[in-house]
């Protein structure tokens, strides 16, 4: 350990002689201090959070994640290109510990910079808050500067409904085994509409059960979270609030003289968020909502996002500190990237094939696309799938273990969850140390130490 921590300070005193630190220092404070200054919110409480939060910590993640690559493909590239390694290795020192000490050192500088970062977007934050009108305060406090959990109701088992339908179509008239495909998937089309249709003067329930919530959830109050689409078409040019549609609720336990209805105008394709009484579910945990459609034109309720309620779980600060938790991690694993690719590389090589592997890291939806028609270069819908070329047979099975690789990593996302109140669970931060730096940092450095290790330091040094 004592080693491993020498050569973590040697990594902090090369940032510093970089100038990095001061650099970084400087476009940190002009990112926390003067964005939200120069942009302008509109005085709402969401708008005064997106300005403060997801503005400046989206900078603040981006900044950082780029100084880590470069900061950790030059400490590690320019060491070996100056002899500043080949000093190093001769000592009693094992190579693995210099390859950890780095990214010890990388991460000391991370935790100070992202830190004072942080703690200076949550001061400023509640410091403006107070600038805000007193009901805009009382949302940020209710709404946005809280950590909510969400309930959904559960998901129709709609494979199941397929299967049947399906059976019952056969019966009637078989299709060809070609056709089958196309004719699953209509029929799965068919099932997820009845769902999620309300045709005019129908009703559509939720039944959301709270759970063991039920018990912390007495006299505290709930927020409906509801989308609805149309499938009517409007002028482009229209503004987009002038059609609303009639809303008629009742939420409550049936048949209780505690059941609330509630009437209200609401547009389509946007989010809208209202707050009900507390205490209307009953002795089983149960909330019921009813949606009675009293418009002409049907309207459909999304399956995913079409009922949520929302609920408080705890406080914003630690909300707050677990996200930051999450962008912790993200520069972990750009730290071992970074490290990885100078293990082998010089300096410019390295940058280059770390950005680049980054950004095809990112292009999650392209190696979908590819791993679903099962080829670099599509398929032939006119004729059918077409023979897999060589290219093809290699590259296909390489994409889809990049793809089971960036969706184990893909979904931490915190920042949105901050700006819009939701709770960032301890699994959540859990899952992201585990996945993130344990599994996939943890792959890179045990590539990027082997690499290491067996590289001909000599070699480079005839090389430059």
């Amino acid at each position: 350990m004592q080693r491993l921590l020498a050569i973590a300070l040697l990594t902090v005193k090369a940032a510093f002689r970089y100038r990095l630190v001061v650099v970084l220092s400087v476009l940190l404070l002009g990112t926390v201090i003067g964005l939200p200054l120069i942009i302008k919110h509109d005085g709402s409480a969401r708008g005064f959070t997106q300005i403060l939060m997801t503005y400046t910590l989206s900078l603040i993640t981006t900044l950082l994640g780029f100084a880590t690559l470069w900061l950790a493909c030059g400490t590690m590239a320019r060491d070996v290109e100056e002899c500043q390694m080949q000093m190093v290795a001769v000592k009693p020192i094992a190579r693995w510990q210099i390859w950890l000490g780095k990214w010890v050192g990388i991460m000391m500088l991370n935790a100070m910079l992202l830190g004072v970062s942080a703690v200076a977007v949550f001061g400023i934050m509640q410091w403006r808050a107070r600038h805000l009108p007193p009901e805009q305060q009382e949302v940020l406090r209710n709404e946005v500067l809280v950590a909510r959990g969400s309930l959904k109701e559960p998901q129709p088992d709609i494979q199941k409904d397929v299967e049947l339908n399906l059976k019952e179509r056969l019966k009637k008239a078989p299709v060809m085994q070609l056709d089958l495909p196309l004719l699953r998937n209509q029929i799965t089309e068919q099932v997820k509409w009845q769902y999620q249709l309300v045709p005019p003067g129908y009703l559509r329930k939720w039944v959301i059960n709270l759970g063991f919530r039920k018990n912390f959830l007495k006299d505290q109050p709930l927020y409906l979270r509801v989308k609805f689409h149309t499938p009517e078409t409007r002028d482009a040019a229209e503004p987009k609030t002038s059609i609303s549609y009639d809303a008629f609720w009742e939420i409550g336990p049936p048949d209780s003289p505690l059941r609330r209805r509630n009437a209200m105008r609401l547009s389509p394709a946007t989010f809208h968020e209202f707050q009900i009484p507390p205490n209307m579910f009953d002795a089983n945990g149960d909330l019921t909502i009813s949606f009675i459609n009293q418009n002409e034109t049907v309207l459909l309720f999304p399956l995913d996002e079409g009922m949520e309620v929302l609920y408080r779980e705890g406080s914003f600060g630690l909300n707050f500190s677990r996200g930051i938790g999450i962008i912790f991690c993200w520069l972990g694993l750009l730290a071992a990237l970074g490290l990885t690719a100078a293990s082998f590389l010089s300096f410019p090589v390295a940058s280059f094939f770390a950005l680049g592997f980054l950004i095809v890291g990112l292009s999650s939806s392209t190696l979908s696309t590819v791993v679903q028609e099962g080829g670099i270069f599509g398929v032939n819908h006119e004729g059918g799938p077409s023979a897999p070329n060589f290219a093809d047979k290699i590259l296909v099975p390489i994409f889809q273990v990049l793809l089971k690789l960036v969706n184990l990593v893909q979904g931490f996302s915190p920042i949105d969850s901050l700006s819009l109140g939701r709770s960032i669970t301890w699994e959540q931060l859990g899952l992201a140390i585990a996945q993130i730096v344990l599994l996939m940092g943890g792959i890179m450095a045990a590539i990027g130490i082997v690499i290491f290790t067996r590289r001909e330091l000599a070699t480079a040094q005839s090389n430059n």
